[in-house]
């Protein structure tokens, strides 16, 4: 049950977030099946210890970042719409907080453990939507002058 629990929770919060950002209405289920896909990536990968927080996280931004190239030729709109509320599953909000708690609690080494996991967390989603939007376009540019 626990893994129909967390598909539910990610859309929700992709789809939430969407409606919080105004995208249109026709983008609010595509964005939070985005963040869905993403984040069953993430679990997918990260599960049980298979693979580094940070590799698994810079694999699912970059699929959450070709899938809304996929949605945005679709529906006929920016990256950005659906991207945005695709990512926000993956966002490191709880290593943010933990890595604030420590330093509050004065335990310095745990915090700088911590804020280094949540910061190379960061990158690798900036890392995964920048190559997807770096690599997709020359694919489907590719791909359209074959044709």
């Amino acid at each position: 049950m626990h893994i129909f629990e967390a598909i539910w929770t990610s859309f929700i919060a992709s789809a939430g977030f969407g409606i919080l950002f105004n995208v249109p209405r026709k983008a609010v289920i595509p964005g939070g099946i985005c963040g869905m896909i993403g984040w069953l990536i993430f679990e997918g990968m990260s599960g049980n210890n298979q693979f580094d927080l940070v590799l698994a996280t810079a694999l699912a931004s970059f699929v959450v970042a070709a899938i809304s190239h996929l949605y945005a030729r679709i529906y006929r709109m920016p990256v950005i719409i659906f991207s945005v509320s695709g990512i926000i599953p993956l966002v490191p909000g709880g290593g943010a907080y933990d890595t604030m708690r420590q330093l509050v609690e004065n335990d310095y080494n745990e915090a700088i453990q911590l804020g280094s996991q949540t910061f190379l967390i960061s990158g690798a989603i900036a890392f995964g939507l920048v190559l997807a939007g770096t690599i997709l376009p020359i694919i489907l540019r590719s791909t359209r002058t074959v044709k």
